[in-house]
């Protein structure tokens, strides 16, 4: 498949490959999605917002110029920003393809790196010479500060222009936690969800660090996605509730709400209740979703358009069996749909499910 190379959200050629549950597939306009949705379900978006976690600098021990990507954080707390799981490469920018840039210089416990008005220190390697734990200086406004002084969007070389903080930011951008955008989001604007509410179709959002989508290293992109986490709200647990009762369907916009609310779901039935109930709270998604996995929560996916080998692909894997993902991916291809954060879009629905979700 082709790259989305321009930074819109929402073009009006964007496309929309709908996959049932007995594999059929049928191509709409994206713009009405909503038709594609029933009276009794409903929607649940993830409304982070990005940060600008790509920031410029220098590793002080060697004078070499470095990026560093900020990757993983152990909470959305706004005052939990001093240390941060991160990638780093060596100079060169996002002009350069991931996989071709160059690796940092060889970096140790302990080394200064300064980010523009920000000084970090290295905590300690995460088993790759890219993948490291820091430790940011000052306190939590000072680094906020300096991050939206300093900071710019993650990009990749197929976006072939600089892309601006709202480039990243969907229309229910909320809390600022998310270190690349949540980017199925992007379909929304605010005659899709008028079409929605007309259609009975319920609208529910949560909170998920969407994390970050490559790394250029074959061996480090087999462990994404890292741990990430998030937060649900009580309203939201209860709109998913009110779904199943109507004999609606949970249908989840990205791949980042399907694993919190499956994070979720499995913590509750494994730690907190016997029957399986969806809780309200934090968590911190550390599990891998693939073909695998029995979904407890979620009926139906809408996402970009992934390429096999991918870790978004993987987690699409639990939806529908590899046969019809084959299909569904020369179908893609042979039609020209596009793909990466700014491309077209495919729904997808469960071929199964664990159960029946019950109030907790």
């Amino acid at each position: 498949m082709k790259a989305a190379q321009q930074p819109t959200q929402r073009p009006v050629q964007a496309r929309l490959l709908v996959i049932d549950e007995h594999g059929r597939m049928q191509h709409a306009p994206r713009a009405r999605l909503a038709d594609f949705l029933q009276a009794g379900d409903v929607l649940v978006a993830n409304d982070a917002a990005t940060l600008p976690a790509s920031l410029a600098g220098t590793h002080l021990r060697t004078g070499t110029a470095i990026e560093v990507r900020l990757a993983g954080r152990r909470s959305l707390d706004v005052g939990d920003v001093r240390e941060f799981t991160a990638v780093v490469f060596g100079e060169g920018d996002w002009r350069t393809r991931t996989e071709d840039r160059a690796a940092p210089p060889a970096l140790l416990p302990g080394d200064q790196l300064q980010l523009g008005p920000l000084r970090a220190t290295v905590l300690s390697l995460q088993g790759h010479a890219r993948l490291i734990a820091i430790r940011f200086e000052g306190d939590a406004d000072a680094i906020w500060a300096g991050l939206a002084r300093h900071g710019r969007p993650i990009q990749y070389a197929h976006v072939q222009q600089p892309l601006a903080l709202w480039d990243v930011w969907t229309r229910v951008a909320a809390q600022p936690v998310a270190f690349e955008p949540p980017s199925a989001g992007f379909v929304l604007d605010w005659a899709m969800l008028a079409s929605l509410k007309e259609r009975g179709v319920a609208f529910a959002t949560l909170t998920h660090a969407a994390g970050i989508s490559s790394t250029g290293d074959e061996q480090l992109d087999a462990r994404l996605p890292l741990d990430e986490p998030y937060f649900i709200p009580r309203a939201t647990v209860e709109a998913i509730e009110s779904a199943r009762a109507r004999g609606g369907r949970v249908v989840a916009l990205g791949t980042t709400v399907v694993r919190a609310l499956e994070h979720a779901a499995q913590h509750a039935a494994q730690h907190v209740t016997q029957d399986g109930g969806l809780r309200a709270g934090p968590g911190l998604a550390d599990q891998r979703i693939g073909p695998a996995t029995q979904l407890r929560v979620v009926d139906a996916i809408i996402s970009g358009t992934h390429e096999p080998g991918t870790s978004h692909y993987e987690l699409l894997r639990a939806f529908a069996p590899d046969a019809v993902l084959q299909s569904a991916a020369q179908e893609l291809e042979r039609t020209g749909y596009l793909t990466h954060e700014f491309g077209d879009s495919v729904l997808i629905r469960v071929k199964s499910r664990v159960g029946e979700l019950r109030p907790a």
